[in-house]
């Protein structure tokens, strides 16, 4: 009797081999643009190419999210066990016909599958990365080769938050922790930039204070904003700044920040009541008021320094905070239009690596021996290196 295989790894083999396929364009770029350059320039360039695509892969999770598209394939890392949604034209023409608005037609299947072939790129890109900095371990003291494991494990992680959001069928807690996950990367990515090439930035001590402050109170929101947009609670409050007409309309909160529940319905399978949406939603944009009121205070401050890199970090987290709140609004009056919905996001993650970087480049200053300098990397003329 022939043994009968258990698991079939195919399309995960072939998912793998797609994504080499697309990683080699950018690594080709990253070796033609810098092939006379140093390793440590190469590994500084790669990790700036892969934290770029890396954001577009957010952006490109949230309008997969958005055009419910996220169960366009309904099984992982393939599409009905195909490499792509070519190979599964008959299983798609069959789902779309016995639901025309269903999870699965064939433009969803496209969408999601692109999203799977980016974040596996960034993944290969992650890999390249990390056995770059391990290569480099010995010849440069800058480069800690941990910075980038630790990234690669957590793409890994993150990669099995992608199978289960479709596994559990848009489970709001694993698809919230998805999205948390794409920022996390993109902070890990900003942050072993400013590792991997220092560049010191002399922040006093009661600003950094406020900086970390500030920084948590976004990553709270993120949070929060993620859970809104897993949970669609955007659309329970059309108007600004009362809600449903009232300033203090009925909420459920132990029903809306229950986290083990199915999407829409309650810990033991009732429908999720609409009050639990407006709660979700009031708690975000609540939280909104007090956030922006540390972004601008954080801007306010680094621009009185006078000092023209941290007045740069002010500009942009003040047109940041700017954004958000347009987006924000955008999102309640305008009936939660797509582009402001990904304006929104990518304001969120862009907010996310501007206070990672700030924050990385105060803490490098009096670590950085100037011997880990490289011939050809400027060394800051108003900012001493010890």
């Amino acid at each position: 009797m022939e043994a009968q295989q258990l698991v079939d790894l195919s399309p995960l083999i072939r998912m793998a081999l797609l994504g080499v396929v697309i990683a080699l364009g950018p690594l080709l770029w990253i070796w033609l643009r810098h092939r006379g350059a140093s390793p440590t320039k190469r590994l500084h360039a790669l990790t700036l190419l892969t934290l770029f695509l890396t954001f577009d892969l957010v952006l490109f999770g949230a309008f997969t999210r958005l055009s419910d598209s996220g169960l366009g394939c309904p099984d992982w890392p393939g599409c009905y066990g195909s490499a792509s949604p070519l190979g599964a034209r008959d299983e798609i023409a069959a789902a779309q016909s016995a639901l025309p608005s269903g999870p699965v037609t064939r433009s969803k299947a496209w969408i999601e599958m692109v999203h799977r072939y980016l974040a596996t790129a960034v993944g290969v890109l992650i890999v390249v990365m990390t056995a770059m900095a391990w290569s480099m371990r010995h010849k440069a003291s800058s480069i800690s080769p941990w910075w980038a494991t630790f990234t690669l494990a957590w793409v890994i992680g993150q990669g099995a938050f992608g199978a289960l959001t479709v596994t559990m069928k848009l489970y709001p807690a694993i698809v919230t922790l998805h999205l948390l996950g794409g920022i996390g990367l993109l902070v890990l990515l900003a942050v072993q930039d400013q590792v991997f090439v220092p560049r010191p930035l002399r922040l006093p001590k009661a600003l950094t204070t406020g900086a970390w402050i500030t920084a948590a109170l976004v990553v709270v929101q993120i949070v929060l904003g993620g859970w809104v947009s897993t949970n669609y609670a955007v659309l329970a409050c059309s108007e600004f700044p009362r809600c449903q007409g009232s300033w203090w309309p009925t909420m459920d909160f132990a029903q809306a920040f229950t986290l083990q529940r199915e999407l829409g319905q309650t810990a033991d399978g009732a429908y999720l009541p609409f009050a639990a949406l407006t709660a979700i939603h009031m708690t975000h944009r609540l939280a909104a008021v007090v956030v922006l009121g540390a972004m601008l205070w954080l801007a306010w401050r680094l621009a009185a320094t006078h000092d023209a890199p941290l007045r740069r970090f002010a500009i942009a987290i003040a047109v940041l905070a700017a954004l958000q709140l347009a987006t924000g609004l955008s999102n309640v009056v305008l009936g939660w239009p797509i582009v402001a919905a990904l304006l929104h996001t990518g304001g969120a993650a862009a907010l996310a690596v501007v206070l990672a970087t700030l924050l990385a480049r105060a803490h490098v200053r009096g670590r950085v021996p100037v011997r880990t300098r490289e011939p050809g990397w400027p060394v800051p003329q108003n900012h001493a290196v010890s």
